[in-house]
């Protein structure tokens, strides 16, 4: 008799905890919709990228437009009426590209067709009248080396590996070639090229060349050679034309330089948490963008859709058990000073950061999240995923985060990453077209809902996620 008794006992005791963890589960998804609701219908994100795209533009570190970028975001977080909005002071590279650039083709002495260029970013200028000279295609630093200085010395050596059209994953794709574009001008230095032309980092063919940062490594100024990225259509012809004519010459000129760091500033708001105010969850985006196009998919959509999250509790009178802050990065694109300027700062005041999410992949249709951490973890992630799926944003990937917050890795961080849908983002990416007429407002909501879901889920859990089962 005992026994049943204390069978009932435990019967009676799971079908109460189920029942108490089905209330949770039903009250944190109404919650979940209310967000969504509310970004669908009254969040301002869109008004903040129309006003930092159309109004402001570009945005590269150390420019007057970066700064202007600064006191907007400031202003319209302090108009929100946060705990707490400043300004973290960060020293910056200034690269400015100068006059713009021009190139052109010479497949016979006289004849020659103009194709569009754009300087990459770090890269010194040409001399004042410009190079011309005869032109080496290659795919890989291995068939660079194979032609060795014999063959290179006095030409302009032109990396032509496309991005992999096979690979879905369109960010592998753009790994699989980014080298070309960081490195290429200090491995072909060695070679003794003049110069350095990139076929654009771009999966379709169209006349815009992508910028993008790029590197010397060690070499001394004396030994730099000028760098620039062409669209993927000169590249197709470019390498034609090479293939008709081995002696075809290539003509560029940039005026770019690079001047002495200034001083810019992350920009931070923060609702201070309820009941565990030291334990702090991090949403940002980066606020620079380069300087041609508006920045509005890299990354001002990220940058709209992290301040939009707090907007969103704030509007729902939500008050959150930890402290979350929003981060808006300085310099993701050309030095990463930035973000490591606020882990750094983190880690000075002892601060515990239990998660950070970032978006920085578009401001396209949002399909999940990736995260950086064990194993063990991400598996305890996985079981938010029924609550994305009326969303259609639940594919968790394991794996990946976001330049910005990588510095803050640790142990005890969760690091994640918002993963829109990739297919159309490298069309934009450092190029003259990413621009605000680019951004679909529906689907940069749907995005900014998305962040708000995951980080209200975690300041509910934990970055441990104790209690999900």
């Amino acid at each position: 008799m005992k026994k049943l008794m204390l069978f009932f006992t435990l019967l009676i005791g799971c079908f109460l905890l189920n029942a108490q963890d089905e209330a949770v589960r039903k009250s944190d998804s109404v919650m979940i919709k209310k967000l969504f609701d509310h970004h669908l219908t009254a969040s301002s994100s869109y008004d903040w990228l129309r006003y930092l795209s159309n109004e402001i533009g570009g945005r590269l570190s150390g420019s007057v437009e970066a700064e202007q970028a600064v006191a907007y975001t400031e202003r319209e977080l302090k108009k929100l009426k946060f705990d707490r909005v400043w300004l973290q002071k960060v020293m910056v590279p200034k690269w400015v590209r100068g006059t713009p650039e021009f190139a052109f083709i010479e497949s016979s002495p006289g004849v020659t067709t103009d194709i569009p260029i754009a300087a990459l970013g770090g890269s010194i200028a040409t001399p004042a009248l410009g190079i011309k000279a005869e032109v080496v295609e290659v795919k890989s630093f291995e068939e660079l080396a194979a032609l060795g200085k014999r063959k290179i010395s006095g030409k302009i050596v032109f990396y032509n590996r496309p991005m992999d059209p096979t690979l879905i994953n369109t960010f592998a794709s753009y790994g699989g070639c980014v080298n070309q574009r960081y490195s290429g001008a200090e491995q072909a230095a060695k070679y003794g090229a003049l110069g350095v032309i990139v076929r654009s980092m771009n999966l379709r063919l169209d006349d815009f060349p992508h910028t993008g940062s790029m590197s010397y490594g060690e070499l001394t100024e004396q030994e730099r050679i000028p760098a620039a990225a062409i669209s993927t259509n000169a590249a197709e012809l470019l390498s034609a034309t090479l293939a008709l004519n081995p002696k075809t010459k290539l003509y560029f000129k940039q005026s770019c330089k690079q001047l002495p760091d200034v001083e810019s500033f992350n920009v931070i708001a923060e609702i201070k948490g309820s009941t565990y105010p030291d334990e702090f969850i991090v949403v940002g985006g980066h606020l620079d963008s380069w300087d041609i196009g508006d920045g509005s998919h890299d990354d001002g959509a990220g940058v709209v859709q992290s301040m939009a999250v707090l907007e969103s509790f704030k509007a729902l009178n939500y008050k959150p058990k930890r402290s979350i802050r929003v981060v808006l990065f300085m310099n993701e694109e050309n030095g990463m000073r930035g973000g490591n300027e606020y882990a750094n700062q983190a880690k000075r005041k002892g601060e515990q950061h239990i998660f950070a999410l970032e978006s920085d992949s578009g401001a396209f249709t949002p399909r999940g999240f990736s995260f950086d951490t064990s194993v063990e973890m991400f598996q305890k992630y996985q079981k938010l995923e029924p609550y994305f799926e009326p969303y259609l944003v639940d594919h968790f990937t394991f794996g990946g985060s976001g330049a910005d917050i990588g510095p803050l890795k640790s142990e005890s961080i969760v690091l994640s990453g918002l993963r829109p849908d990739t297919q159309r983002y490298f069309d934009h990416h450092h190029s003259e077209n990413d621009t605000f007429s680019e951004i679909n407002k529906r689907e940069l909501e749907l995005g900014a809902a998305a962040m708000s879901a995951l980080i209200y889920l975690v300041d509910q859990y934990g970055g441990q996620l104790s209690g999900v089962n």
